[in-house]
């Protein structure tokens, strides 16, 4: 297996930053995505190139590791260091034929090479063994109990769970030493955004949403609001949390406050004076909602139960109908003329004055 570069890959510096990495993996993964170049089989490769080199290093700890083993890295992956349950010590990996064993065997001495010729192999050995270092010289000697120069290699298989008798728990000790359970690591997760219409809140849906060039279908729950996080728990790339963020756009008509929605309608003057029913639009459906006689411009109406779903919990918010009064325009003579002898019969204070 090759090296590859995967900075290269990507077209990115070595000194990118996450932000930059995620966003030069986004513009390969839609020019070679497979669907944009069917049958295409140089994008495909180059697709299939660009996701494996997102995936190293977009994850912070396999970038660490990935810049400091360099041309080791492909060996390193061979050997399990990419992977769960990987054996660095077994066929094909960096310390294949090692003899540890407790007897009085020869040294051993195992030499590593960093990519910039650094004293890579402390670092190597403090990645893989969780900080037994090696010699000054970028070199470790192994011995058996007892032996001198470098690490302790039975301390370390010791740490390991793997040699029994190797280092203070050995066979004086009666066998291996009590290892303390490995933390689970906290899941990372990785964000996607979804923009929704009024309606699609209230009703609930589904969006399609792209993570790393992959798509994942997302069921939305009826009522979410802006801000509202929908998890899909271990579905992402290398097993990671997506998390899809919801925005609900403003709507033309309703201005939501929570569960409650907020609008306006606009009543006719007969409507206002000698009242009636008057149909309205909700997001459940078509209703008609009664109007009392004598109703002032401004009044605002409640209708229960004709909000946003609760997101938590049952029922639904309230809808605030405010109304405003409409009055007629360019009245003929005959209008004006009935409009005055109406207004003459109606009994009406005069507004502007107190009390």
């Amino acid at each position: 297996m090759e090296y590859r570069d995967y900075y290269q890959t990507l077209g990115v510096p070595r000194s990118a930053s996450q932000a930059d990495i995620k966003k030069a993996f986004r513009r390969l993964a839609r020019e070679y995505h497979p669907d944009r170049n069917p049958g295409d089989k140089a994008a495909e490769r180059k697709f299939k190139d660009a996701n494996e080199a997102n995936e190293v290093l977009s994850d912070p700890e396999k970038r660490k590791q990935y810049d400091l083993l360099g041309a080791n890295w492909e060996q390193y992956q061979r050997a399990g260091g990419g992977r769960a349950g990987g054996d660095p010590f077994g066929p094909g990996g960096p310390f294949a034929g090692a003899n540890f064993g407790a007897g009085g065997g020869p040294n051993v001495r195992y030499e590593f090479r960093s990519a910039d010729g650094g004293a890579g192999f402390s670092d190597f050995f403090r990645m893989f063994f969780g900080g037994a270092g090696g010699s000054p010289g970028g070199r470790a000697n192994a011995s058996g109990p007892g032996g001198t120069g470098g690490a302790d290699f039975g301390d370390i298989l010791s740490q390991m769970g793997g040699m029994p008798g190797a280092g203070p728990g050995g066979p004086q000790a009666g066998g291996h030493r009590a290892q303390e359970a490995p933390r689970a690591r906290p899941r990372s997760e990785v964000e996607a955004p979804a923009e929704l219409t009024l309606e699609e809140a209230f009703h609930g849906t589904a969006r399609v949403v792209d993570v790393e060039g992959k798509r994942y279908e997302v069921t939305i729950p009826r009522g979410i609001d802006t801000g509202g996080r929908v998890r899909l728990s271990g579905k992402g790339p290398k097993g990671r949390d997506i998390v899809v963020t919801v925005t609900v756009r403003p709507h033309d008509v309703y201005t939501r406050r929570g569960a409650d929605l907020e609008r306006e309608l606009p009543i006719t003057l007969r409507e206002a004076l000698l009242g009636g029913q008057v149909p309205i639009t909700t997001l459940k459906g078509r209703i008609l909602l009664t109007i009392p006689g004598g109703t002032q411009s401004g009044k605002t109406l409640r209708l229960t139960g004709q909000g946003m779903p609760r997101l938590k919990g049952d029922g639904a918010g309230d809808l605030y109908v405010k109304l405003r009064v409409v009055l007629p325009t360019s009245l003929d003579p005959e209008a004006q003329a009935a409009a005055a002898r109406f207004l003459d019969l109606a009994s009406q204070p005069d507004p502007r004055t107190a009390g």
